[in-house]
């Protein structure tokens, strides 16, 4: 079977992994500086979304360190299409609440008074950091996805 770079069990993968992981923990991070997130929805939607993918991404980080240094990947067929199941479904979930963020926070910036340019830039870097986190997401599931059929 030929390597798949970004798939399961692979160097790439745990790049993948770690991106995703960092990037969603600079995003919670960006939306916790601040008590005041609680108010929208869309924060506390982003919170959850994050906080969800940061164990998600984290734990197959660890299947990958594992995969990459005994050289033996994780490549059975439940497995993997488990892998790629949690990976779109996070992505998606990670995508809307990355929009949903930006959104509101643009509706907060050009109401005026409600949101300070402080506040407002630290929901917008958590937006971004959001966005980063899916783009890695679906990229490592689009390389687990392109695996799949060959097993």
């Amino acid at each position: 079977m030929e390597e798949l770079p970004g798939a399961v069990g692979t160097s790439a993968s745990l790049a993948l992994r770690l991106g995703q992981a960092v990037f969603a923990i600079a995003s919670l991070l960006f939306m916790c500086l601040d008590v005041e997130f609680y108010s929208y929805t869309a924060f506390c939607f982003l919170v959850t979304i994050m906080g969800l993918v940061i164990p998600w991404s984290l734990t197959l980080a660890v299947v990958d360190v594992f995969s990459v240094f005994v050289k033996r990947p994780a490549r059975q067929p439940g497995i993997l299409s488990i892998v790629v199941i949690g990976d779109w479904v996070l992505s998606f979930l990670s995508l809307a609440a990355s929009c949903s963020t930006a959104s509101v926070t643009s509706l907060l910036l050009a109401s005026g008074g409600f949101c300070g340019v402080k506040l407002c830039t630290r929901y917008q870097l958590s937006a971004a950091m959001a966005f980063l986190s899916w783009f890695l997401s679906l990229s490592s599931s689009l390389f687990n996805l392109w695996l799949l059929p060959s097993l």
